[in-house]
């Protein structure tokens, strides 16, 4: 049985989750192989691998064994839970169930709406970032049965994230963004030759939002938003973010609902 593995086993089993995260993200494999490795790893009742969609603000499960109710949780109303703001913590290693306060679980409907029913008693919910510090996704592991304590399984959870992330991240290639950038008729069909991730922070900018404002609805950096901005100011030959909130207001820019 997994729970009587010794760490060397563990961690053996976590270089085959990295070889199907590096299958997955050539395309090789599905993603559903990540999972399958992972169960080596950790065992588990139900896990998920979910990207984060940030034109549509939710999330899209890749692959996983979640009942309908919670993956529909997950996709659509997770990252309005209370708890999500803890996870979404770029410096933390993942928060699993039974670290999270009381009080907190008190007020999650995830928790006790969605998990409570299945009568999960432990499990990690990991965000998932590449390397250039988008947010690009999220990994849920959820076990009836406690797990043991010390457990190694943390450790290498939060050493695979980066391989996650790169399954997960559908710019794992050239950036979508950078590949269009460099096609005139795609530059042609867009305002200002603007790449489809300025024109977000354009349109965010209409609202009068500040930069951690942006990157916290965008989840990127506040020093990526400004990078951004600097971007659409030079494309726009504009002076300032007000200029710009307002050439985005006279081509009829707005927020995505």
């Amino acid at each position: 049985m997994a729970a009587k593995r010794s760490t060397a086993d563990i961690l053996d089993a976590a270089v085959h989750v990295r070889e199907a995260a590096r299958s997955a993200t050539s395309g090789a494999t599905g993603v559903g192989t990540v999972l399958a490795a992972l169960s080596e790893v950790m065992e588990y009742d139900h896990a998920s691998l979910a990207r984060w969609d940030p034109l549509r603000r939710r999330h899209t499960t890749l692959a996983g064994s979640y009942p309908d109710d919670v993956t529909a949780y997950i996709e659509t109303r997770l990252h309005h839970d209370p708890v999500f703001p803890v996870l979404r913590s770029p410096a933390r290693g993942g928060l699993w169930l039974r670290d999270v306060p009381w009080q907190l679980l008190a007020t999650s409907p995830g928790f006790q709406e969605v998990l409570c029913p299945l009568g999960i008693e432990d499990g990690v919910a990991q965000c998932l970032f590449a390397t250039d510090g988008r947010y690009v996704g999220m990994l849920n592991v959820s076990t009836r049965r406690p797990r043991r304590a010390p457990d190694p399984a943390r450790a290498v959870v939060t050493l695979l994230t980066e391989a996650l992330a790169a399954a997960v991240d559908p710019r794992s290639g050239p950036p979508p963004e950078e590949t269009a950038a460099a096609d005139p008729a795609a530059d042609a069909r867009r305002p200002g030759g603007l790449s489809p991730r300025e024109l977000q922070v354009l349109a965010e900018l209409t609202a009068g939002r500040t930069n951690r404002e942006i990157a916290e609805r965008l989840y990127i950096t506040p020093r990526t938003v400004g990078t951004h901005i600097e971007h659409i100011l030079a494309k726009l030959d504009l002076p300032n973010r007000a200029a710009a909130a307002a050439r985005a207001a006279a081509w009829g820019i707005e927020l995505s609902r």
